[in-house]
Parts: C-alpha cells; structure tokens; sequence
C-alpha cells in the first residue's frame, strides 16, 4: 500500500507528531520516506532526532514530488501555505487535510487540485485512541482512500462519511469533544476536594472511573440508558445525584453547546453568519 510512497507534512505540530508516531510504529513508512516543514527550527530539530524523518523550513520544497501532502498547519497559517503549495503539488497526488473548520472547496481553489481527503481528528490521536472521521472527494482513488485510511488508523478508529456537512458535525461532537469530558472531570475532581479527598487521589478516582466507564460502554451492546440504570439503585445515591444533574438542565447544556460549536465550525468554514 506504502510502497515507495514518500510523504509530506506541512506543518510540524502536536497533530503532526501524533500522526508521524503512528505511521513509523505501525511500520507502515520508514523514516527516510517522511518529510515535515514549519518554521521553528527547534521543533524541526525535536522531531528529526525522535523520528529520524527529514525537516525544512520551506513549505514548497516540503511538498515538491511527495506522493502524499498532509495539511497540518492553523486555520490562521493556511491562506499563506496554499499559494506557496500551489503548483508544487503534483495534480495526481493525493491532498490530505486536518486543518480545522477549513472546507474541500477552500483548498481545491487554493492549490488548484482536485484529490483532497477532508478530516476532522480528536486530541487522543496522540495516543493512537483518537478517532477520526473523514471525507474524499470523487478525484481521489480507490488505492488513495485505502491509504487515507490507514494513515488514520495509525491514529485509532476512523469513519469516512460522504457528506461534508457531517464534518462540521464531527468537529462539535468528537473533535471538541475531549473538551466537555475534561471540563466534567474537572467539575469531578473539584466535589471530591470539596468532600475532602487530596487532589491527588480524587484525580486517579476520576481518571479511572470515567476510563472504565468508556471502555464497558464501548464493549456493552445494551443502550446507554440502560447502562445507566443498571448502577442506578432506587432511593440511592446514583438516582439522588442524576436528579440533581437532570434539574440542573445538564442534557439541555450539552446539546446547547454542542450546537454551538457546530454552528461555530460552519461559520469558520465561511457558510454561515456567527
């Protein structure tokens, strides 16, 4: 799938990184086939001594006769890195991008190319438990998707969707996601001082209960509702807690911000009014 195929990240983030980790330990490039570019020196220094992978500060001589081009670059950074990539980045080659709220159509004008894979990833991609949902356009080939997709993969799990307004959707849900969950733990955390646990062991108590919590949701066919119940003793203290939580309007809040942030990314991507 990988054979001979070179590589190209513009922009050498945490995201970047993430994805770089996962392709060499699953094997699936040798360092030598990896190129990345930004324009700290310093970190062009950390990620060629961790990965062995080759650095430059020149994003068009980054992309120049790659076989893949990963946009990794902020929002902000990416109406400068199109004009430079344009040109450099050959017309069969498959475009691949993670750069948030920015749209196929942004991008496909910018570089005037047609082979583009839309993703929108989530923070614990760092270590490899993200997931990642993702959209080709028509231009990209059946062997360029199989290869989208394992390059996700390397990340965690990935869906591919055929309709870009699921990325927008994907960006409030799963990519601000790790968000609510910490603010939650936090909030956790900071009743269980309040009780009078050291902040050490309430942090472990969250850490674990909402790990495990996590890992028996995603292996349990049953609905979460019932999950819910099954800790839910009547006239306990898990029902005495979900009251106060319901009359505190905790679903109502959920689904407020998470529209929110949906509405925030098609705003970014230029489609609607803030």
């Amino acid at each position: 799938m990988f054979n001979d195929t070179t590589l190209a990240f513009i922009g050498g983030g945490t995201m970047a990184e993430a994805m770089i980790r996962g392709l060499l330990e699953k094997k699936l490039l040798p360092p030598q086939a990896i190129t990345a570019s930004g324009p700290r020196p310093a970190r062009g220094q950390h990620l060629t001594k961790q990965y062995g992978i080759h650095w430059t500060e020149d994003n068009t001589e980054c992309a120049r006769g790659k076989d893949v081009v990963i946009l990794a670059v902020k929002p902000q950074v990416l109406p400068h890195a199109l004009p430079e990539l344009r040109g450099a980045v050959a017309p069969e080659i498959m475009v691949l991008s993670i750069v948030a709220g920015t749209r196929i159509q942004t991008i496909a004008q910018g570089l005037a190319h047609d082979a583009i894979v839309r993703v929108m990833p989530n923070t614990p991609a760092r270590l490899a438990q993200g997931i990642s949902v993702w959209m080709p356009t028509p231009s990209v080939t059946p062997a360029q998707r199989d290869q989208a997709r394992a390059i996700l993969q390397a990340l965690g799990e990935e869906v591919e969707v055929d309709n870009e307004d699921y990325l927008d959707m994907a960006t409030a849900l799963s990519g601000t996601g790790p968000a609510y969950v910490f603010l939650f733990m936090e909030a956790m955390v900071d009743a269980g001082v309040h009780m009078g646990f050291s902040r050490r062991i309430a942090e472990r108590l969250v850490e674990q209960t909402v790990l495990g919590a996590a890992a028996f949701a995603k292996q349990s066919p049953r609905h979460l509702a019932e999950l819910r119940n099954m800790v839910t003793s009547p006239g306990g203290t898990s029902a005495e807690a979900l009251y106060q939580l319901e009359k505190g309007g905790l679903r109502t809040v959920m689904s407020r911000a998470i529209w929110a942030a949906y509405k925030k990314s098609k705003y970014l991507g230029g489609l609607t009014e803030s």
